[in-house]
Formats: C-alpha cells, structure tokens, sequence
C-alpha cells in the first residue's frame, strides 16, 4: 500500500513538473510557435516552417510618393498571391520611427517573413534585430539595409544604373562643367547610384576634360528639393553647365523644371533612372536625354518567389554576396537598361510599362 502511494505521489509530482515547465518556458519563439498552432504537424519543418501550408509575408514599405512605388506594391501582392502566401504591406511614408513601428507590430502578428524597403538604410537595422529575435528573416527589397544581419538582399544593379548615366551624358558631351543630382543621402542605393557615375567620369576629371562644378544630395528624393539644388548650381556658375546627371527621374525633373527657368531645357543633356511617365514623355519631347529602365515585374516577382520559398523554409540560391557593413549579404541583383529616344519603343513601350499614347501624346503619329 506504501509504495503504490509512493509511485503515485512521484507520477503527480512528475505531472505538476511538466505542467509548471510547459506553462513558464519563454525561449523566445513563442511567435513562431504560435504561427504553427493552425498548422498540422505534416505541414511543418524542424525550424517549425511549413513547407506546403499558407505562409504570410510582411512587406514594409517606405512610401508611394514616386511613381514606381504603388507599382511595385501591387506587382509584389499579385507575385505573392498566385504563389498561395498572404501579404500583409505597410508604408512608412518616409517616416523611420514609423517603419520601425510598423514592422515590429508584423512580426508581433508572426508573419514568416519580413520584406523592407527601408528609408533610412542605417535606421532599418533595428528592425532586422527585432525579427531575428523573433525568429524571422528579413529581406530586403531594391533598398540594402546597412549594417544588419540582413538574411538576402534582391535589387537591380545600381552601381551599373549610375554607370549607364554617365556613359550616355559623356558620349554627348565628353567635355564640359557637369553638375550631379544625387538621391537622398540616407538611401544606400543613392551612394551605390552615385559611385557608378563617378567611376565613369573620374578618368575624364583626372585628364582636365570634366569639371564637376556641382554635387548636392537631394533630400528624400523630393523634386521640390532638386529643383532647388539646380538653381544653385545655376547661380553659382552664371548658367555655364553643360551636362547634368541626376541619381532618379523625379530629381532630373526638377532640375528639368529649374533650367527651363532660364531657357535652357532641352539644350544641357540631363540623365535620370526609373523610367517614370513624366521622364519618358521628357525623353519624348527633348528635356531630358535618357532614364535607365528597371523592369520592376521582375523585381517583384523575383523578390516574391524567393521570400515565399525562404518562409517555406526552402533554400534559395544567391547570385553574389555583397557586403553591408556588417556581413556578406545573400543577393541576387537584376540588369537595368538604359532607354533614350532611340530605343524607347522597343523597351519600356514593348514591355507594357507605359502605352505608346501616354508617352508620345504631344508627339503622335500622322
């Protein structure tokens, strides 16, 4: 009678243990053990991924003032959709803190994967932090986030889109004061723009050909704020430029607006990137001489497909690694094409990216 009370008084302690263990334990992946409690257990990896279930994907991003952005937005849905994941997007509207906010309160919702635009590519390292301890990766999307454990990175060639600029304006003009238009100092893809550009013309700069008589940042990419920029460039050189090159389509459009001021749009050749509407109708009509087109369905869909596979917990394959300033980041960068008049028909048109009628409507067709 003794031991049967003995045995059973062990069983219950054991029990309460258990109990008392199951109901404290906090290791830091309550998240994503929640993300699997609708999950069946065939469904879920060791890393508790599912391999075939439905996965959601976060996607933050930093705003939908240029033209591309709402383009990107809904090409990324749609790619993610047809792929049998759910999205969740936020947009920041440049605001850092409120990124921040808006990818913490995604990964407090357990989606399996976070995907960043950042606005501030230092700032954003934060958020990286935050999902990795929750244990999410973090991709980051056209933007490297700098300085973080950022697990995969898909983008264009950017420093190849400021290469493209400078080997069109220096075939026009191989000699002469240029001024340079950055983007905003705080997005990466702005120096990586920038440093493309400068490794085409610091050869001509050395040899005396190329002066550059102007390099300004453009604060978050407002046209307002490069216009401005142009104007000064004007001012302190008495109107004597001969070529700009400006890091987007939105700032070469507000140099555009800033030497139509005086007269001279369509007489300095101006460079920009994003085939945006109002720059190809520019191209159409002489203001600007060139964009360098970023089909942005590929990058959409290619970022999808990998995002899913990674939540799924599937490998992917990198192109390259690229450095952020704290590791080699996993990246897979895309080819950009540069367009001007010559060609625009048979890329950014022949693709569906804008209908011949909205680009040449002040120019058409007998």
């Amino acid at each position: 009678m003794r031991r049967k009370l003995i045995c059973g008084t062990l069983a219950g302690l054991i029990l309460v243990a258990l109990a008392l263990a199951a109901s404290c334990r906090s290791d830091g992946n309550d998240s994503q053990e929640r993300r699997n409690e609708a999950r069946t257990p065939d469904e879920k990896t060791e890393e508790g991924r599912s391999v075939t279930g439905p996965v959601k994907i976060g996607f933050a991003m930093d705003t939908l003032i240029e033209e591309r952005w709402p383009r990107d937005r809904e090409l990324f849905r749609q790619a993610v959709e047809s792929l049998g994941a759910e999205v969740e997007i936020t947009v920041a509207s440049g605001d850092d803190a409120l990124q921040i906010k808006q990818a913490e309160t995604m990964i407090s919702e357990g989606v399996d994967l976070l995907v960043i635009v950042p606005h501030d590519a230092e700032a954003t390292a934060a958020i990286v932090k935050k999902a990795h301890a929750a244990g999410i990766k973090v991709m980051a999307y056209d933007r490297l986030v700098k300085n973080a454990e950022i697990d995969f990175y898909v983008s264009f060639d950017n420093e190849k889109v400021g290469e493209l600029q400078a080997k069109a304006i220096t075939a026009l003009v191989p000699k002469g004061r240029y001024v340079y238009i950055g983007g905003a100092e705080t997005d990466y893809n702005a120096h990586l723009i920038k440093k493309g550009v400068f490794k085409v013309l610091q050869p001509l700069i050395d040899s005396g050909d190329i002066t550059v008589v102007y390099d300004q940042w453009t604060a978050d990419w407002v046209p307002t704020n490069a216009q401005t920029n142009m104007e000064s460039a004007l001012k302190a050189n008495r109107n004597r430029i001969d070529a700009v090159i400006a890091a987007n389509d939105a700032t070469a459009g507000g140099a555009v607006a800033a030497l139509a001021a005086h007269g001279l749009a369509g007489r300095i050749p101006v460079a920009g990137q994003d085939a945006d509407l109002p720059a190809a109708r520019r191209i159409a009509e002489g203001t600007q001489t060139m964009t360098v087109y970023k089909p942005i369905r590929t990058l959409a869909e290619t970022a999808a497909g990998l995002a899913v596979a990674m939540a799924r917990g599937e490998k992917v394959e990198a192109d390259l690694m690229l450095n952020n300033g704290k590791i080699e980041v996993p990246s897979v960068l895309l080819s950009p094409i540069a367009v001007d008049r010559s060609n625009i028909e048979e890329t950014i048109i022949a693709d569906g990216f804008h209908s011949w009628d909205d680009v040449f409507r002040q120019d058409r067709r007998p």
